[in-house]
């Protein structure tokens, strides 16, 4: 069989492994929410009850049938605030992730395709930021460039890029070694073909995974960074919405309404990716799948000598 033949067929079972991922039950639990956030950051401008510029009611006010939140310090209803800063801090998640995997792809295919210096060069590079407090470095890199949502964005995509080098890298030195692959380079396939038409399809669903699992840490890293006072002060995120409720005495006043529903937010956000890509890892690679024993799918067979066995 041509490797021209071959390589669709691998394609379509990746792709046939990830459809099935995506239907298990944890995987569906995880899109639903997903696709609550982003339906509520897409059209939060028509589901906000009220502005979040202006007060619409009294300082700290518990939540009541008008304010479901209630309000923060300065009078600003919470449930506005939150849909809000849903929008701003799932926008700076999705797209430091996607800058994060965009580098850990290069630096992955091109030292697993190549090898060789290549390989140990961008190895030793990837190898040097993984041994440095990703958080730390976010704070120094952060606090040196300033408070603005641009900066925190290219802080946690270029920092962040490291794991995906490495699974990507593994992924790529297995298939470099397939027949397909091989019988293309023997024909005359130059590197960039053979990257592009047999390599990056077979990626493509571990890519997405690592996209899912690269934004639930993007998205905590920014809230981090926020409540940290290391984001513009001026927009409005989960993170500086507990940040300001935080320095302005909601807690010592019993304010639980003005931290705890962002927090939610960025838990309930972070669980969803989870969810998507754990099972997408688990349809990719059956191996990492738990095992239980079923009394209903296993017995003992009776010792020789004893039962149906016996003579």
């Amino acid at each position: 069989m041509a490797a021209a033949q071959l390589a669709p067929a691998r394609r379509s079972g990746v792709w046939g492994a990830l459809r099935t991922a995506m239907a298990t039950p944890p995987a569906i639990i995880g899109l639903i929410v997903i696709g609550v956030f982003l339906g509520a950051a897409l059209f939060s401008r028509f589901l906000k009850p009220y502005s979040t510029s202006t007060p619409s009611c009294g300082v700290f006010e518990a939540p009541s049938a008008q304010h479901w939140l209630g309000c923060d310090d300065g009078g600003v209803d919470m449930l506005s605030l939150v849909l809000q800063g849903g929008q701003v801090s799932m926008f700076v998640g999705f797209t430091a992730a996607v800058i994060a995997i965009f580098i850990g792809a290069i630096f992955g295919v091109l030292s697993g395709y190549f090898g060789g210096w290549v390989d140990t060069v961008l190895m030793r590079i990837t190898d040097y930021f993984m041994v440095i407090p990703q958080i730390v470095l976010m704070i120094v890199v952060a606090a040196v460039w300033g408070p603005s949502l641009s900066h925190v964005i290219m802080v946690i995509g270029f920092l962040m890029w490291t794991s995906t080098a490495r699974v990507v890298r593994a992924q790529v030195k297995s298939l470099r070694e397939r027949v397909y692959v091989r019988r293309a380079a023997s024909i005359g396939a130059g590197h960039t073909r053979i990257i592009l038409t047999h390599i990056l399809p077979q990626l493509g669903p571990l890519l997405i995974a690592n996209t899912v699992l690269a934004i639930t840490l993007a998205i905590f890293n920014e809230t981090a960074l926020a409540f940290l006072g290391l984001s513009d002060p001026t927009a409005v995120t989960w993170g500086t919405i507990m940040e300001h409720a935080f320095e302005r005495g909601a807690v010592s006043i019993g304010a639980w309404w003005a931290i705890v529903p962002a927090g939610l937010c960025v838990a309930a956000l972070i669980v969803g990716c989870y969810l998507v890509g754990n099972s997408i890892e688990d349809g990719l690679n059956p191996r990492l799948r738990a095992s239980y024993l079923s009394t209903k799918s296993w017995r003992l067979r009776p010792l020789v000598g004893r039962g149906r066995d016996a003579l």
